[in-house]
């Protein structure tokens, strides 16, 4: 039995008798339950199924009796006709397992409180009585009403395993016996892990679809489909997003000490790591002022380590519904999970964090909080969370302790070096005609690398941007008076903001490492480096 099943069947024995699982995939749960019951039950129980269009009947799969349908009518169902067949639930002259398909309506509405005050009442009778029931509330989405949240217990049921989709694969080429398998073992396997994240309906479907599409061959080229169809379903969460970067650390000026921590883990989930006894890395939190690359590095980083991104939006999460915004943290980290190896960028994480001492909303922002912070500490799968923060004062310190990050990276304004590499990073990528007319060479980038003291990298790709605007307005070419105009009607953040930055840097100068190196040539307060210094 599997790890779902074993707890299933202990909960039933200790007499939990409302248990709720939310999950997608029915029909894979219901093949997963009648399993758990027909071998992991000391006491026999019969197997009963409820849904809203057929009532209540017991499961013949599993007692081998024939279908008895207890509630034929089904037109015009009112409250009191649930509530009389709840009673026929409760009433079953024999211990009884029934599963409870799509109830969340019911516990959503507020208009029909009895039908929730009458599976209290029955809860003795059901628990305690000469038979014993357990009811298994199966929906997609958890929803449960205040009432019944101390009766409730939520077993969460796991995705598909690399197992089970190379059972898929193996299912889909017995039935189909013209299909042409060009795939060896190792190539099954990787393929079978390519549509991790997927329900296994999903993961037939893109493969079904990627057969077709070759021509009845299945080889490689289904790993691209089944990457698309897996984009779509993660964009269809809700909650996450599944980005595709090409940026690359080389498209990133400076935060070398963060660039060089990140390049010595990479690969460091794989089996050449194992020797080395080394850990999953955890993940890391980058802090500091807004606009110098805090964002990029999440995605260059998902490049470096040939890794699938995955970005959190937290406020996405939050429900008005009692536990549902739990629940979509469920689900949030049980996708990552089962993506893994993966990269989980949350943007702005204070944005999500910040409301998390609230009472406001029935304290399910502090039940999201502490979720995270739980699974944060104790996963041991290969999500490497990329935590970005403009405000770290507004973080609470439970997330900031050792356990949570392997490391925490301040990111300064940058250095002179690093302007210098900004600059040369943005013309090249904006590299054109217009550039023909300068000499783009040391001291081009020295001179515009002190006209930009106490720039951002955002700043300064806008201004190269500004300078082109200015040459294209009056069809020339490019010089360099464009940039210094650029720089001169640019008032930066580090002005604007400077109160803000003096704070970040306070704060970071004991809690955080520098993500770049010392500069010697600094000439300015905007050029030092703040932070702890690692040294490789």
């Amino acid at each position: 039995m599997t790890n779902f099943e074993k707890t299933l069947t202990i909960l039933i024995r200790a007499g939990y008798t409302y248990i709720y699982i939310p999950t997608w995939e029915e029909d894979r749960a219901i093949r997963s339950i009648k399993n758990a019951i027909s071998q992991g039950l000391k006491v026999e129980r019969k197997l009963y199924q409820w849904s809203y269009t057929t009532g209540l009947n017991k499961d013949n799969d599993v007692t081998g009796e024939t279908t008895v349908h207890l509630e034929k009518a089904r037109a015009g169902l009112t409250p009191q006709s649930f509530i009389d067949e709840l009673r026929q639930i409760a009433d079953l002259k024999e211990n009884a397992v029934v599963i409870v398909k799509d109830f969340h309506p019911f516990f959503k509405s507020q208009a029909n409180p009895e039908i929730t005050r009458f599976l209290r009442d029955i809860l003795p009778q059901c628990r305690s009585g000469t038979f014993s029931k357990a009811l298994l509330f199966i929906s997609p989405t958890l929803t449960i009403p205040e009432e019944l949240q101390k009766e409730i217990t939520v077993l969460d049921f796991p995705p598909p395993t690399e197992a089970e989709f190379r059972s898929v694969i193996d299912n889909l080429l017995k039935v189909n016996r013209s299909i042409q398998c060009q795939l060896n073992e190792d190539q099954l396997i990787e393929l079978s892990r390519t549509a991790l994240g997927m329900s296994a309906q999903e993961g037939e479907n893109a493969l079904s679809r990627a057969i077709i599409a070759n021509n009845g061959v299945l080889n490689m080229n289904a790993k691209a489909l089944i990457f698309e169809e897996k984009k779509q379903v993660i964009r269809k969460t809700g909650i996450l997003d599944y980005v595709i970067s090409s940026i690359t650390p080389e498209d990133i000026g400076g935060l070398n000490v963060l660039k060089r921590w990140l390049d010595k883990r990479n690969d460091s989930w794989g089996k050449t790591a194992e020797k080395y006894k080394l850990p999953a890395p955890k993940g890391v939190l980058i802090t500091g002022v807004p606009g110098c690359g805090k964002s990029m590095t999440a995605k260059a980083m998902s490049t470096m380590w040939h890794l699938p991104l995955l970005q959190l939006d937290m406020g996405k999460i939050y429900s008005r519904y009692l536990g549902s915004s739990e629940e979509s943290m469920r689900r949030a980290i049980q996708t990552a999970e089962a993506m893994a190896p993966c990269v989980l960028w949350i943007d702005e994480i204070e944005k999500g964090m910040s409301g998390s001492t609230s009472d406001n909303d029935s304290g399910a922002s502090s039940r999201v909080f502490g979720s995270l912070l739980t699974w944060m500490q104790e996963k041991r799968s290969m999500v490497f969370i990329v935590a970005t923060s403009n405000d770290i004062s507004s973080i609470r310190p439970e997330l900031l302790r050792k356990g949570r990050f392997d490391e925490i990276f301040f990111v300064d304004l940058p250095n002179r070096m690093e302007r210098i590499q900004i600059l040369t990073v943005q013309v090249k990528a904006h590299m054109c005609e217009a550039f023909s007319a300068l000499e783009l060479n040391e001291s081009f980038y020295n001179m515009l690398a002190e006209a930009t003291k106490g720039f951002v990298g955002a700043e300064i790709e806008a201004l190269v941007v500004s300078a082109l605007f200015d040459a294209f307005s009056e069809h020339r070419k490019l010089n360099i008076e464009d940039f210094f105009h650029a720089a001169k009607n640019t008032v930066p953040l580090s002005i604007t903001q400077k109160e803000q930055i003096d704070s970040l840097r306070e704060w970071a100068s004991t809690r955080a490492v520098s993500a770049s190196s010392p500069n010697e040539d600094a000439v300015s307060s905007h050029d030092k480096s703040y932070g702890r210094i690692l040294h490789f």
